[in-house]
């Protein structure tokens, strides 16, 4: 097979892009340097398009090895045909390459095999290969009886035959297909809840009562397969995982055996037709059923878990690119009951300068100490802004927090932060040598306060399945969601780039081309020598050679070094081209902030082809530089819409129909968004609200992190449910 060529075709590129990123990839190249510093040679393809390929890629090395397996395990037995042989050699999928295999694959003892061994396999090629047999059927059957082998009558001959043709049936990769297409296609999803007996059995009664809620809809639910939402395949397979719902697939049983009578025979009559019509009921029932309805469950379950993790990743990319408040002094206040509120101020550099616990609320409620608290670090510090995590406690601290601004005219804001993670980071080695001398409990309002100074920077140190912006992620394919998390994490930190000199070793592992032994080691080094003058010194560092350097130069920053380039997205080995550059137009690096506007004006007069010829550097590479030397150490966060700060706050009683509020979306989900609005509850916009036109997929609209217009249009203060809407009118 050839592989680039089957992937140009299944991605609709052309075959020269995917011989050069496949072979940027076996060269050791990341996907991020690929995407960011290699456009002339994949005519400027998209990161995603790049991962598209990568996946592919591994999928059909995992596919050839499958293959050669097959071939010489089919060639062993000595069946392997040229036809066979082409079949398989076809295959571009996994599945059909398994179809093709089942007849040949080692059994266990089955009917069929048990028959064969009675010397029946010969009554069953006949049956099948004489559909105008006009003779004595029960002699020929009768030729069969054999005491010692086991068969004592004609009709046990007869019985076991049909047990071959059965297994033969089910072996067809044809009958195979038709079927899964069928059920894939014309099927229903029956849900029912599980027997009582059941659930006594697996003691889950008690859980029965808390869970009823959760699962009642689906005690008695059916649902044609092509209309399932990949959120009830997911909320079905956590239901018969736990044991309270039983799942199966219907389909119309004749139409079913129709299909495996065409796929199967190649005649349409046959003096056997009854017997064969039996056999394929039984095949279908006892064999191919039970089989092909787990691979069409799998194949369902793959696709919602697919769904469910590109909505986590989409989500996790949005809360990972917020933007930073670097320039603020930062309060974190990670609220709770009977332990306190653990509060910590950071500097404006994201420096823990003090912390403590106040009893704000029930059961100590010491209001007064916690309040005076909180306003001696506020005056003390100069602090800008008080992050509140949204864990328990969250909208009491919040009410705390607002009565304190106002009362006291404090010149601050406080904002709602999302903590998920906040106690794994605390507990965590990353967490122990950053603050050796604090408890655990202590360090989670540093991370909070810090997820507001700096998101990505913070976030990285946490695994991002921990993060919690995703729905039924432990219950999706683990594997390929972490998988698909660190890449949303490298792609994020590669697109905003590393300040080499500040960035932590959990921030530098996920740079283009660094790993965990090479991030410690640049950290080491720095706290041995002091901060990196410039980009070369890189090579300095122990394990950082030649390749890695290329890999990861580009993405690590130094502000104020002795190259001004250093501090730019350009790659070292485009220095010497931006040098021509800038004296093609008599521009000097001293005057770098104003050579970008000046180089457009330039570039345009002469002719961009021109100028990216006579500087040996491609166009988009070209573009590039220039893009970077307009705005150098330019942080793409900055572009982003900064998160609503609050300094007062509503409760739902100050709430009416009707009323329109900004709000931040917290978590999309397919169907729809979570949204909050400055009160205890988040609201939520149902998919059918966002917008006046049909939207199946809400990310297609809306991420995490957007501030948007919304307006109430119902309101359950005892359920406390808010429901809103962005639709005009």
């Amino acid at each position: 097979m050839q592989i680039p060529s089957v992937i140009a075709t299944q991605l609709g590129l052309k075959l020269s892009q995917t011989n050069e990123v496949i072979t940027m990839l076996e060269e050791g190249a990341t996907i991020p340097f690929i995407a960011r510093y290699r456009k002339e040679r994949t005519d400027g393809l998209e990161e995603d398009i790049l991962r598209e390929i990568e996946e592919k890629l591994q999928y059909f090395k995992m596919l050839e090895e499958r293959r050669a397996t097959i071939l010489k395990s089919i060639e062993e037995q000595g069946k392997l045909t040229d036809e066979l042989r082409q079949k398989i050699e076809a295959c571009i999928k996994l599945q059909e390459l398994e179809d093709l295999y089942l007849p040949y694959k080692p059994k266990r003892k089955t009917r069929g095999t048990i028959a064969k061994a009675k010397g029946l396999e010969p009554l069953a090629l006949f049956i099948l290969e004489n559909p105008e047999f006009s003779g004595d059927f029960e002699a020929k059957c009768a030729e069969f009886i054999n005491e010692e082998l086991g068969v004592k009558s004609g009709r046990e001959a007869l019985l076991g035959a049909k047990d071959i043709i059965a297994e033969m049936i089910s072996d067809s990769a044809d009958v195979r297909k038709v079927v899964r297409e069928y059920l894939s296609e014309q099927s229903s999803v029956v849900s029912a809840k599980a027997r009582e007996e059941e659930l006594e059995t697996q003691n889950l009664k008690l859980k029965e009562k808390e869970k009823k809620e959760v699962y009642l809809i689906y005690y008695d639910f059916k649902a044609e397969i092509s209309k399932l939402k990949p959120y009830q395949i997911l909320a079905m397979n956590r239901g018969e995982q736990e044991g309270f719902l039983k799942i199966s697939l219907s389909a119309e049983e004749a139409s079913a055996h129709a299909l495996i009578k065409r796929a199967f025979l190649t005649y349409s009559e046959s003096v056997f037709m009854d017997i064969l019509i039996e056999t394929i009921a039984d095949a279908y029932h006892r064999l191919i059923f039970p089989s092909v309805e787990r691979e069409v469950r799998n194949v369902m379950t793959e696709a919602a878990d697919l769904h469910a993790i590109e909505i986590f990743a989409s989500n996790l990319r949005q809360l990972l690119l917020q933007p930073p408040f670097s320039d603020k002094t930062i309060m974190g206040i990670d609220p709770g009951y009977v332990s306190g509120c653990k509060v910590a101020v950071i500097d404006k550099t994201g420096k823990y300068i003090e912390g403590a616990t106040i009893y704000p609320h029930e059961p100590k409620k010491k209001t007064a100490e916690s309040e005076a608290i909180i306003i001696h670090f506020v005056k003390k510090y100069r602090v800008d802004l008080i992050a509140i995590g949204n864990g328990t406690a969250s909208r009491e601290t919040e009410f705390l927090v607002s009565e304190i601004i106002k009362k006291n005219e404090l010149e601050c804001h406080y904002l709602i932060v999302n903590e998920a993670g906040a106690s794994v980071y605390s507990a965590s080695e990353t967490a122990k040598k950053e603050f050796p001398d604090l408890e655990a409990s202590q360090r989670g309002n540093i991370s909070i306060a810090r997820r507001v100074h700096d998101p990505l920077a913070e976030l990285v140190k946490i695994d991002p399945k921990s993060i919690g912006v995703g729905l039924y992620q432990h219950d999706v394919n683990q594997k390929y969601l972490s998988k698909k998390l660190d890449d949303v994490v490298e792609s994020c930190v590669n697109f905003v780039g590393v300040d080499v000199n500040t960035a932590s070793a959990s921030l530098l592992t996920y740079v283009s081309g660094l790993n965990k032994r090479i991030a410690e080691n640049i950290v080491k080094y720095r706290e041995k020598k002091g901060s990196f003058k410039n980009r070369k010194e890189l090579l300095e560092v122990t394990g950082l050679g030649e390749k890695v350097f290329e890999q990861s130069a580009g993405f690590l920053r130094i502000t104020n070094g002795q190259n001004p380039f250093d501090n730019t997205f350009i790659h070292p080995e485009a220095y010497e081209a931006t040098d021509s550059l800038l004296k093609m137009f008599n521009i000097g690096k001293e005057k770098l902030k104003e050579a970008g506007p000046l180089l457009d004006f330039f570039i345009n007069k002469k002719g961009f082809s021109k100028a990216a010829k006579e500087v040996g550097l491609g166009e988009p590479t070209l573009k590039d530089i220039v893009d970077n030397l307009k705005r150098p150490g330019r942080d793409p966060r900055e572009d982003m819409p900064k998160p609503i700060l609050r300094s007062d706050v509503l409760k739902m009683e100050d709430l009416k129909e009707g009323m329109k509020l900004k709000g931040t979306v917290r978590n999309v989900v397919d169907f729809g968004a979570f949204v909050d609005i400055g009160v205890k509850q988040d609201g939520l916009l149902h998919v059918s609200q966002i917008a006046d036109r049909f939207v199946k997929n809400p990310l297609d609209l809306l991420n995490v992190g957007d501030v948007i217009d919304v307006r109430i249009i119902s309101l359950d203060i005892s359920r406390k449910r808010i429901s809103l809407s962005m639709k005009s009118g």
